[in-house]
């Protein structure tokens, strides 16, 4: 029966954590596992990426959180490149899902950044197909509001009204977004009553919707999971070292006269050996062939600008928009809110009207001409 049940077991779901510092990386990581696995700490979550995997719903997940690597506050280059190199190889052969981690309860700081650092690596599909925008506001905040006699709001409410940055950033990823319930560690044990036990209870509601959410963007993209060429490479590497540390252990056994194994026997144990020895294999991992200097430098250049992806994304809304209401809108108009949405800011918005009055009067100067000749 055990049998059976192992070969229909879905395949195990890959999730990438990413964010700046103080997102909730390591509180999410625990919340999706059910239990503390993540270390926290300003020292811990600069030094390296970290792996877990566990149970959740019947499925094998692995979890990686990656450190902030892209901010004006991240390491030297080299240190940065061997960060995406790490996380790229741990997640290997592809992540199901690339989870950028927001507090919903303060203002986007570098997550565009974060999406523009993580399209020119890998590519706009990353974001744009399998990039999901995480909010892990805790119910400690909901809990103070409530006791300040503050309205709390849902998460749909926050994004149509008052919230119309964090808007703009759940755009640029298709759309997808979730706010996960329980971020603050991990899930209560057997002995959990009262309100821990209704936590735990909507900490599990919560992951499961989150999955099949990736399920779901999964589906819509048509792919197993996400993978280019900076994966593949990851792969093979990967899998070259992880065959040389096996063919070392059977090399070491037999110099100790270690007879090698029945197949079959312990098998438990040597699930975990090559789970320990696929791991080592992915940290040796560190110098993938990525200009990770360049793309430091590109974000420095322009660090508020938006991927392209969305960019282009907006401009085919904009076209669509004018296809169904051509009589609504002059082009002089439309020139000027263009320049405005480009350029962003106050300096877009003066750009946008004096670009708009410039069209409209040189349009009025032709049909003057045309009217006299």
């Amino acid at each position: 029966m055990d049998e059976e049940a192992s070969q229909h077991e879905e395949p195990e779901l890959r999730l990438v954590l990413l964010g700046r510092a103080g997102a909730g990386l390591s509180s999410a990581g625990d919340a999706i596992l059910g239990r503390p696995a993540f270390q926290s700490g300003e020292d811990v979550a600069a030094a390296q990426c970290q792996r877990h995997r566990g149970r959740v719903g019947g499925r094998q997940v692995v979890v990686v959180t990656v450190p902030d690597w892209f901010s004006p506050r991240a390491p030297p280059p080299e240190e940065a490149r061997a960060l995406v190199s790490s996380f790229v190889a741990l997640s290997s052969p592809g992540p199901h899902a690339f989870l950028l981690c927001v507090p919903g309860d303060q203002p986007p700081d570098g997550e565009e950044r974060a999406l523009a650092a993580l399209e020119l690596i890998l590519g706009p599909l990353a974001v744009t197909a399998h990039t999901l925008v995480l909010f892990t506001r805790g119910e400690e905040e909901e809990e103070e509001e409530e006791e300040q006699g503050k309205e709390v709001k849902t998460l749909e409410e926050l994004l149509s009204t008052r919230r119309q940055d964090l808007l703009e950033l759940v755009d640029s990823c298709g759309g997808r977004y979730h706010a996960l319930r329980g971020a603050r560690g991990g899930g209560g044990g057997g002995g959990a009553e009262g309100g821990e036990e209704e936590e735990e209870k909507q900490r599990r509601r919560s992951v499961q919707e989150l999955l099949k959410k990736v399920q779901r963007a999964l589906g819509e993209s048509e792919e197993e999971f996400f993978t280019c060429a900076l994966y593949e490479e990851a792969g093979g590497r990967v899998r070259r070292r992880q065959e040389q540390l096996a063919l070392e252990r059977r090399e070491r056994a037999q110099r100790g006269g270690i007879e090698e194994e029945e197949p079959g026997a312990h098998e438990a144990e040597g699930a975990e050996q090559e789970e320990r020895e696929w791991e080592a294999a992915a940290r040796s991992v560190v110098d993938l062939d990525v200009d990770v200097g360049g793309v430091l430098a590109s974000l420095a250049v322009s660090p508020a600008s938006p991927p392209p992806s969305l960019l282009w994304g907006l401009w085919e809304r904009l076209l669509g928009w004018l296809r169904r209401v051509p009589g609504l809108v002059r082009p002089e108009a439309l020139l000027g809110s263009l320049v405005g949405l480009f350029v962003g800011g106050p300096i877009g918005r003066m750009l946008g009207a004096t670009a708009g009055s410039v069209a409209t009067e040189v349009k009025r100067r032709k049909e003057k001409e045309q009217k006299t000749k």
